[in-house]
C-alpha cells in the first residue's frame, strides 16, 4: 500500500491535473495526450518513492510502500542464500535503491544503467555473476532488458511497470536462460 505521504502526493497530482484541465478546455488532442502521459509518469514516480517527484536526496526511510515490500522480499531471498534481479525504468530510482540497499544490507549491490561505458557495464555484470554472497542486481529496464544471461538470480522484481509488457518479459528472461537449474520467482509491483 501507499504510505500517507504517497497518497497525499498522488491525490495532489490528480487535483492539479484536473485544475489544469478546467483551464485548458480548448486544448488540442495532442497537448491533452501529453498532459495525460506526464500525469501517468508522475503517478508512477509517486508510487515508487516521494523523492522522485520532490527532487530531494537523503535516506529513503519508511516513505514508500514499494520500498518496504522490496526490503521484505530481499531479506527473505538473502536469508535463503539466493540472489535477485531488481528492474526499474528510472535510473534515478536505481541509484536511490543502490544507496538504500547499502544502508539496509551493508554492502554495495551492482547497478546496470544506460549511462555506463562498456568497461563499467561489464564490471557490474561480473560483480553479480561472480559474487559469493546473496545480492540484488539493480537494472534499468532498458539497459538490462536484453542480451544478458543472469542465471544466478532466482527472483526477479519489477519495481515499477513498463508501458510494454513484452519489454518486461524480455527483462524477466535474463534469469530464465540456458543453464538455469532453479525455479525463478517473479514479483511485479
Amino acid at each position: 500500500p501507499l504510505t500517507v505521504e504517497q497518497r497525499r502526493l498522488y491525490e495532489d497530482a490528480l487535483a492539479e491535473f484536473r485544475a489544469d484541465g478546467a483551464v485548458a478546455r480548448d486544448e488540442r488532442a495532442v497537448a491533452r495526450r501529453g498532459r495525460i502521459l506526464a500525469l501517468l509518469t508522475r503517478l508512477k514516480e509517486v508510487c515508487d518513492h516521494p523523492v522522485l517527484v520532490e527532487g530531494t536526496d537523503g535516506p529513503l526511510g519508511d516513505r514508500s510502500g514499494k520500498l518496504a515490500r522490496l526490503d521484505g522480499i530481499l531479506e527473505e531471498v538473502f536469508d535463503r542464500g539466493e540472489s535477485v534481479l531488481v528492474f526499474t525504468q528510472y535510473a534515478k530510482m536505481g541509484r536511490l535503491l543502490r544507496a538504500h540497499l547499502l544502508d539496509v544490507f551493508g554492502r554495495t549491490m551492482p547497478f546496470l544503467h544506460g549511462g555506463l561505458d562498456a568497461a563499467a557495464r561489464e564490471a557490474e555484470i561480473e560483480a553479480f555473476r561472480t559474487g559469493t554472497v546473496p545480492a540484488a542486481f539493480i537494472l534499468s529496464l532498458k539497459a538490462g532488458g536484453f542480451g544478458l544471461n543472469l542465471t544466478r538470480a532466482t527472483h526477479v522484481v519489477h519495481f515499477d511497470r513498463w508501458w510494454n509488457p513484452a519489454v518486461e518479459n524480455q527483462a524477466t528472461d535474463r534469469a530464465h536462460r540456458i543453464g538455469q537449474e532453479k525455479t525463478v520467482f517473479v514479483h511485479t509491483f
